[in-house]
Parts: structure tokens; C-alpha cells; sequence
């Protein structure tokens, strides 16, 4: 059995059965791993949604929520206008949405594999957790929307705060830790050492905000889950690449598909190496 893990989609439904192509992919056999942005920008949303959950619901990936997916079920409940370049009407027309809804809400933050020794998130990780204590605090996220309480935290999930983790937040089990968790692992690109996030932030890794002590979320020095090997998503001008920490890496798999760059994939089976090869389709 082969395991991928996809760099986000967002509607490039042509550039997933090309790559899938590409790679062999057999449904039967192998896994697939989502890291999030199955929709959005792209125009063939409808149709990567429903491809995901078919091969999640037939035990064949596994996908996390990222941003434009919780995105998504907000601007469906009528909790979140539309965006100007949003690509979502073919899913809230379908005669199939409530299905979709209803699945993608079920669909973790964050999935580990201790077997492969993987974790994979959407956005990133701030320092000062280790990827247990991301996961405990995903979990408390989950239970919230796919619960019966989703559609008053898919009303409240939007702000930039709090900006910090903190042993209060540790300690609580309510909107604001939950508000950090979904930033954190869904739009996290900048922090500093001590984990205060800039969320407003968007450009490239080589382009930091004026504030010199904000820097990618992956290359501060002291960093609780340097040991562990993540494969994220939702950094597209990062393009590609793999960054090596002390005892573990970061695999960043998003490379601009919608944008005309490359839909990717990693192998996650057999052994890493310092150079991995990513399989790409040009989009």
C-alpha cells in the first residue's frame, strides 16, 4: 500500500485526476491524505468535494478542515457573506449539499499516523505546542462542530484573538481556546518565538512582516514539536519544499495549483529522506 499526501486543492478537480494518474493511485490499495482547501478559487469545487468524501467514505484518505473548507460551511449557514472570488455556488445549489455539509463538518484538524509518523494539519503549529497538545486541543474543536452546537461556533469562530496560547486558554474549554486551535491549525503563517500569531500577514516566507520578531511559524529556535514530521498545506507563495528541524521536518505541500502553479504530493510510506521527491502535475 502507497500513502500520498495532496497539497490543497481548492477546486482543481482536472489537476487531482491528473496527479492521481500520475501516481498510480489505486483506490483499492492505497491512501490518499487531504490537507485541507478541498474548495474555493478553483472552478470545479463541487466536484472535488464529492470526490474526497467518496474515497474518505470508502476508507481510501483522509482529509483535514482547512480554512476555505470552514469557510465554506459558514457562508452555507448563512453565518459568512460570500467573497468576491469565492467558487462555493455549485455547492450550495447541489442537490446533494446537505450531504457534503454534513460530512465535511465531521472531518478532523488534524490526523496522525504514529505507524508512518506523521501528523498532518492544514496551517501550522505555534512553538510552544507539541503535536499532542495540538491534537487535545483539536479535539475539543471538533466535538463543537460536529455537534449540535456547530452552527453558533461557525457564527462566532471569525477574529484575530486571542493571538497567544496561553495556561488560561490551556485550562478553558470555550470559544476562545477554540478560536485559537481553528486559527492556529487552519490560517497560521507568522508568530513569534513566544507563539503571538499575526494573522494578517499573507506574503511570501522571504517577505516577514516589519515586525522582526514574527516569522514563519516553522523556523523559530525553540519549537516544542521539532521532533515530529508534519505535512501542511495552505502556503502557496512557500511553494513546495521541506524544512528540517531538530529531530523532524515540515513537508509543505501547497504549491499554487489554483493559481497556475502545481498540485503536488508526497509519499509518506517507506523511509524519509533529506530530499523528498514531490510528484507534480503543472496546473
Amino acid at each position: 500500500m502507497a500513502v500520498y499526501a495532496i497539497g490543497d486543492l481548492q477546486g482543481c478537480y482536472r489537476a487531482l485526476q491528473k496527479l492521481l494518474k500520475k501516481l498510480n493511485f489505486n483506490a483499492a490499495e492505497d491512501q490518499l491524505w487531504f490537507c485541507g482547501d478541498l474548495i474555493n478559487r478553483g472552478d470545479e469545487s463541487l466536484q472535488c468535494l464529492r470526490a474526497v468524501r467518496d474515497l474518505c467514505m470508502q476508507g481510501s484518505a483522509v482529509a483535514v478542515l482547512g480554512n476555505h473548507d470552514l469557510h465554506l460551511l459558514a457562508v452555507a449557514h448563512g453565518l459568512r457573506n460570500s467573497g468576491r472570488r469565492d467558487t462555493l455556488n455549485d455547492i450550495l445549489v447541489a442537490p446533494d449539499r446537505d450531504a457534503l455539509l454534513n460530512w465535511l463538518r465531521q472531518q478532523p484538524l488534524i490526523h496522525s499516523d504514529a505507524k508512518l509518523g506523521y501528523t498532518m494539519l492544514h496551517a501550522g503549529l505555534p512553538p510552544q505546542w507539541t503535536v499532542a497538545d495540538a491534537e487535545a486541543a483539536a479535539r475539543l474543536v471538533e466535538e463543537q462542530l460536529q455537534g449540535t452546537n456547530y452552527l453558533w461556533l461557525l457564527n462566532n469562530m471569525y477574529s484575530n484573538e486571542p493571538a497567544k496560547w496561553s495556561a488560561e486558554l490551556a485550562e478553558a474549554n470555550n470559544l476562545q481556546s477554540w478560536r485559537f486551535t481553528i486559527n492556529a491549525l487552519t490560517r497560521l503563517r507568522y508568530c513569534t518565538p513566544k507563539g503571538r500569531m499575526d494573522l494578517s500577514e499573507k506574503g511570501s516566507p522571504e517577505n516577514p512582516p516589519s515586525d522582526t520578531k514574527m516569522q514563519p511559524w516553522y523556523s523559530h529556535k525553540k519549537i516544542a514539536w521539532a521532533e515530529s514530521r508534519l505535512v501542511v498545506g495552505h502556503w502557496s507563495t512557500a511553494g513546495a519544499q521541506q524544512i528540517t528541524t531538530s529531530g523532524g521536518s515540515v513537508s509543505m505541500l501547497d504549491s499554487g495549483c489554483v493559481w497556475g502553479g502545481c498540485l503536488t504530493a508526497l509519499q509518506l510510506d517507506g523511509e524519509p529522506t533529506a530530499t523528498p521527491a514531490f510528484i507534480q502535475i503543472k496546473c
